[in-house]
């Protein structure tokens, strides 16, 4: 059986299995083909007993009727995925961030995998192919209002079972804000701040992924947030990309700097959007506010037999103090680990720029300010 039948390469082949969807749709046939979820509730949205994969979802949100939505409630919104009767997810992600862009932000763009188109970005696509003996799909509101939720959910049946070597999708959420770096003012001058000091072994890196058992890594965004308001040159890269295969002490993928590794050069301002690399935001020109890259390992997985450890360093030696965030992909055997604990609503949101200290320094928000 192949994994993906619908891939461009099997569009000529006899197609296996039987084409199925589970959506929004007005079974009174009627126009009110959504779903209303109250707030604080989860609701199944999809679930399917017997073998087969997810290869397209569609979504849309909005908490008024109209196409717009409460403040920052891409954040707000959690898409929980459960595999063959497993206690925990295999994927739980903020809406927003699971459809490729962080910041709690929606705009136009389309990569091989990941999609959101008009309006504003609000047409949410993932083409993820997503096997399973059994699954379900969730929705959790965490918005202070009702949600209004659409959705497509386009999978393949198959009677045949899947083969034993098909792994399991998976993608998590995380976020540190800041990031523990090392301050400005503790460096005689500005370019060892930037550039001094060395990290070999990958210590307090930010971590992206780790992962036990079988399977192969397909890539993240990340998703920073600069706050460092010094008028200087403020380029919040440098930061090297280091995995660890299998047991490794030491990174088994060594990179050279931030961008380089989400595939661009040069400290880049120019929003882009490629099949599997991209800038969504990114414009300002000292990089100062909120930053998106992507970089999707469709064509070159990363592969791991026993466990993997994908990390980043935040700035050059982890000396910046930023907020990240970041979603990944991968795919493995069960059982997976533990999630780390999904931090509460107040503490997935995006912080107001204007709450600042003077040495630009974060200052923790009033829960009740940020909703």
């Amino acid at each position: 059986m192949d994994i993906n039948p619908s891939a461009l390469a099997s569009l000529a082949r006899k197609q296996k299995g039987k084409r199925l969807r589970i959506s929004s749709w007005d079974k009174t046939g009627g126009n009110d083909d959504r779903i209303h979820i109250p707030s604080g509730k989860t609701a199944v949205i999809a679930q399917m007993d017997k073998p087969g994969e997810i290869e397209h979802i569609w979504a849309t949100i909005c908490s008024d009727g109209l196409p717009t939505i409460e403040k920052n409630g891409l954040r707000k919104v959690l898409l929980r995925i459960y595999w063959d009767d497993e206690k925990e997810p295999s994927v739980e992600v903020p809406l927003g961030d699971f459809f490729g862009i962080g910041h709690a932000k929606s705009k136009n763009y389309s990569c091989a995998i990941l999609s959101e188109g008009p309006q504003n970005g609000l047409g949410m696509n993932s083409w993820w192919v997503m096997p399973y003996q059994k699954a379900r799909l969730e929705i959790l509101n965490e918005c202070q209002c009702p949600l209004i939720f659409y959705y497509y959910i386009d999978f393949r049946e198959l009677p045949d079972g899947l083969d034993d070597d098909v792994f399991r999708f998976h993608s998590q959420w995380r976020r540190v804000c800041p990031c523990s770096g090392t301050p400005l003012n503790q460096f005689s001058k500005r370019e060892d701040w930037l550039f001094g000091e060395t990290n070999l072994d990958g210590k307090d890196n930010y971590v992206l992924l780790e992962a036990k058992g079988e399977g192969h890594y397909c890539g993240c965004h990340l998703d920073i947030d600069n706050f460092n308001d010094d008028p200087a040159w403020d380029w919040p890269g440098e930061g090297d990309d280091m995995i660890f295969i299998d047991g490794a002490k030491m990174p088994t993928l060594n990179g050279t700097g931030t961008e380089d590794y989400f595939g661009m050069a040069w400290c880049p301002t120019q929003e882009y959007a490629g099949l599997y690399n991209g800038l969504l935001y990114g414009t300002d020109p000292n990089w100062k506010g909120q930053i998106t890259y992507y970089r999707y390992h469709i064509l070159d997985p990363i592969n791991f037999e026993k466990d993997i450890k994908v990390t980043i360093e935040h700035g050059h030696a982890n000396h910046r103090s930023d907020d990240d965030s970041s979603t990944v992909y991968w795919y493995q055997k069960e059982p997976h680990l533990p999630f780390p604990k999904m931090p509460s609503v107040e503490e997935r949101m995006p912080l107001d720029h204007q709450k600042t200290s003077a040495k630009g320094s974060v200052i923790k928000e009033d829960p009740k300010e940020i909703k």
